[in-house]
């Protein structure tokens, strides 16, 4: 029988995450280093600021200003950072914007600049992160998904329309890259505490109540629940656990 930490540490493993510097990223960035990894926050914001924040965290947290929906430069930032920091075992597909508008007021630039950062950049690291991990015979992909992948919500079109393309995208890598030592899984967070939750809620109150309300536990998660999960799915732990997607929504799904 194998150790607690040889199931679920993470020693040896460096990680990748999108929007790995803010809300639920910095949170997965926090439980991926307490776990023992290597973690590569990457973000579009303030590098030096971001990078002060990498080198207080400690020895092996890194930060990498990228703009995931720059997809002609994906190719070129992967060979960077496996060049200057080191092979990539585990990506996560985090990075995230939103529009909450009616579909008749969001415009074609509007929809498309959320699925150019959630769909486009997320398919472009994994084009350009899946040879390398065939080669290694070893890797792990996680998306961020959503309720919206699962649920329908108003006023969310662009958002809802990219998360439930996720869970076509963890299928189809699972079935496709699983022979090569790749397991490729998703998370559906909640409603979690984050600034793009406020972003959506504030000033919203019926809606802010509707989702308690069909939340069995009454509450929103934490970020770190969100990190957790994702140590798991990453994890020895889940070696068996391949093209699902993890509900963590205090019982959302299921509520009534």
């Amino acid at each position: 029988m194998k150790t607690m930490n040889e199931m679920f540490g993470l020693a040896g493993e460096r990680v990748l995450i999108t929007g790995g510097a803010t809300g639920l990223g910095l949170a997965m960035s926090q439980c991926f280093q307490a776990a023992g990894a290597e973690v590569v926050m990457v973000g579009s914001g303030d590098g030096e600021e971001r990078t002060r924040l990498a080198e207080a965290m400690g020895p092996g947290v890194f930060y990498r200003s990228f703009n995931v929906a720059d997809t002609k430069r994906t190719e070129r930032f992967i060979q960077e950072v496996e060049e200057t920091i080191g092979p990539i075992s585990v990506l996560i597909n985090n990075a995230g914007n939103h529009c909450k508008k009616p579909i008749e007021e969001t415009t074609d630039e509007e929809f498309h600049a959320v699925i150019d950062v959630h769909l486009l950049g997320a398919f472009s690291l994994c084009r350009a992160l899946i040879p390398r991990m065939k080669q290694r015979k070893k890797g792990n992909i996680i998306f961020q998904a959503s309720m919206t992948s699962f649920i329908g919500q108003p006023n969310v079109i662009a958002y809802s329309s990219a998360k439930s393309a996720y869970l076509g995208m963890v299928r189809t890598l699972a079935s496709e890259t699983s022979a090569y030592g790749i397991r490729v899984n998703g998370i559906a967070p909640g409603w979690i505490e984050s600034p793009m939750l406020r972003k959506a809620l504030d000033g919203d109150e019926i809606r802010t109540q509707k989702i308690l309300g069909r939340t069995p536990m009454k509450t929103f998660g934490e970020p770190h629940d969100i990190g957790w999960a994702a140590v798991y799915l990453a994890s020895h732990a889940a070696s068996f656990v391949n093209g699902a997607v993890l509900p963590v929504d205090g019982g959302a799904l299921i509520g009534f």
